[in-house]
């Protein structure tokens, strides 16, 4: 059976997907993408008497679009293919098999695209960029947050003192790092209620509204329990390392219509997104999370320490915001390596509706967590008053220093 057809136009109710792939074992890129077709839907590799011609007229994809040049292909599934509301079951066919086959020696998921019903047949996120805007009363500029630093390590009370010197100093949220969880030198309930007494501490003497955003990462049924608790005592926010928890663990999360803010961290994605020539695309899980239902989600930085090209970062975080069939815009959250002097490119790059979370980069500053979160909160007033560092500076004691310290780093 051939599921190569050129002609083919993608009808409304497909899901379309991209791939980068390379032949393998001295194949064709048409056979290649014909291999690829099949073993993702309902071929396999020899002809077999149970295929009727009904399973095959009704199922079969269309390998619809190959350019040889960039070795790139384009494949229509029928969405009857797939059961809605099932990301794990979506993901088992059009990134499962297909990658270990011998036919292809490298083959990239570069993006997909979902049809309306079966975009409707998930949550989405509960709150998004407008609603944590209105959770945290801010209408326009980047919201600033911090990671607890060091990743681990401190107790409950020191965690919770570095949160509300945080706070004061000037950002919006603090989170826990990614492998911070419920370790005994920092049992997770007793960090949630004493970071969350610090956290109305800080609001008190502030007059904002703060965020903390506890990692409740850990097995499904732990992870429910820990959610359930955070909302029992007053939490706004849950944090989860979507894709070593699993995307069926973070839809049981989203399922129990909690009214608690989702924040996904993407710790471990790299194992599949970095090779440009193999795996699945930071594109393609951004898609897959904000249809589940997060509201926040890392999306790189395209300046400081980690590593992902503009145009790439640029995409994703579009991918996250503009219109997606009444679905929620996604808050895109840039990190890693982020510190005072970084902060109008990357808005320039990225515009307002970011959060901008820095560690090392509040931390680090010489005279503290609180003069560190200063020295952010300042460089972003200053890129939204379009004031260059270099004269915001003067007058901003805890910026100065902190642009002296990194002068010339995270570029």
């Amino acid at each position: 059976m051939t599921y190569i057809d050129l002609n083919y136009t993608p009808k409304g109710d497909d899901l379309i997907c991209k791939f980068y792939i390379e032949p393998g074992n001295g194949s064709s890129i048409e056979n290649s993408s014909n291999d690829v077709a099949a073993e993702s839907s309902i071929g396999t590799w020899t002809e077999i008497v149970t295929m009727e011609p009904e399973i095959a007229k009704k199922l079969k994809p269309r390998v619809f679009e190959i350019d040889k040049s960039r070795n790139e292909i384009r494949i229509a599934y029928p969405s009857e293919l797939f059961e809605y509301g099932n990301m794990p079951q979506i993901l088992s066919c059009v990134a499962g098999n297909v990658f270990g086959m011998k036919s292809v020696r490298n083959l990239r998921l570069l993006d997909i695209e979902f049809p309306r019903e079966l975009v409707k047949s998930f949550k989405g996120p509960g709150f998004g960029i407008q609603g944590i805007r209105k959770i945290l009363r801010i209408k326009e500029r980047p919201l600033l947050g911090t990671i607890i630093k060091p990743k681990v390590g401190l107790n409950s009370e020191k965690h919770a003192r570095v949160a509300y010197e945080s706070w004061v100093g000037g950002c919006d949220i603090v989170k826990d790092d990614e492998n911070l969880t419920n370790q005994r030198f920092n049992p997770f309930r007793e960090r949630v209620k004493k970071t969350l007494r610090m956290r109305e501490r800080a609001e008190d003497e502030t007059g904002d509204v703060k965020v903390y955003m506890p990692n409740i990462t850990a097995e499904t049924t732990e992870m429910i329990r820990r959610a359930k608790f955070v909302e029992e005592v007053g939490g706004r926010y849950v944090m989860i390392d979507i894709i070593t928890c699993g995307f069926s663990a973070l839809q049981s999360i989203r399922d129990l219509d909690l009214k608690i803010v989702i924040h996904a961290h993407r710790a471990m994605h790299a194992a599949f997104t970095r090779n440009r020539k193999h795996g699945i695309s930071m594109l393609t899980i951004a898609k897959i999370s904000r249809l589940i239902g997060v509201d926040q989600l890392h999306i790189g930085t395209a300046v400081g320490k980690m590593e992902g090209p503009r145009n790439e970062v640029i995409s994703i975080k579009d991918a996250l915001i503009r219109d997606f069939f009444n679905i929620k815009p996604v808050f895109p959250v840039c990190s890693g390596g982020l510190h005072p002097g970084l902060v109008p490119e990357l808005m320039r790059i990225l515009g307002n509706d970011i959060i901008i979370q820095a560690g090392g980069g509040i931390h680090g500053h010489p005279n503290g967590t609180e003069s560190g979160a200063m020295a952010m909160k300042q460089a972003i007033d200053a890129a939204m008053k379009g004031i260059s560092l270099e004269q915001y500076k003067d007058e901003h004691k805890e910026l100065e220093i902190a642009l002296r310290k990194w002068a010339g780093s995270g570029k």
